[in-house]
């Protein structure tokens, strides 16, 4: 087999990369073997005679697997946490979605009419004070009130 690391490297810089990505056709090492100059290297690119070939990548197939386990629940527990609570869930995030989903439920009663604007107005200021932890336990306040019934 002849040395072809010289067409190698300049079809390499020609073609954008590495010299490891770099392939020849078989029946045309003659060819390549005589061509010793960049214009010689670009005239057989376009031939067809080097050609270069994509790099491979890491498989994702593994971490596809896992991932799938883990929007089940495994491979959560007390084992597999490397970082505190709080650094895997931040508490100001979890703060922000609970007083949204809070104020998204006292909306949607004022709007069908089930609370009045002085009590939406009460609830808010309580929501945002810290009274209710979620919205069953806002569910929970008005039942006890009386607003809202059993069944719903």
């Amino acid at each position: 087999m002849p040395d072809l690391s010289l067409q190698k490297r300049l079809a390499a810089d020609i073609l954008g990369v590495g010299v490891n990505n770099i392939r020849f056709d078989p029946e045309r090492l003659e060819d390549i073997e005589k061509a010793f100059r960049r214009e010689e290297i670009k005239a057989l690119i376009e031939d067809g005679a080097i050609y270069a070939i994509d790099p491979s990548r890491n498989s994702r197939g593994r971490y596809k697997i896992l991932h799938e386990k883990r929007k089940k629940g495994r491979r959560r527990g007390h084992g597999s946490r490397k970082g505190s609570a709080g650094a895997r869930l931040d508490k100001k995030r979890d703060w922000i979605n609970r007083v949204r989903r809070m104020r998204i439920y006292i909306k949607l009663l004022r709007e069908k009419g089930v609370i009045d604007t002085k009590l939406y107005r009460s609830l808010y200021r309580k929501i945002k004070g810290g009274a209710f932890h979620d919205v069953s336990s806002l569910k929970m306040y008005l039942k006890s009130i009386g607003v809202i019934k059993e069944g719903r």
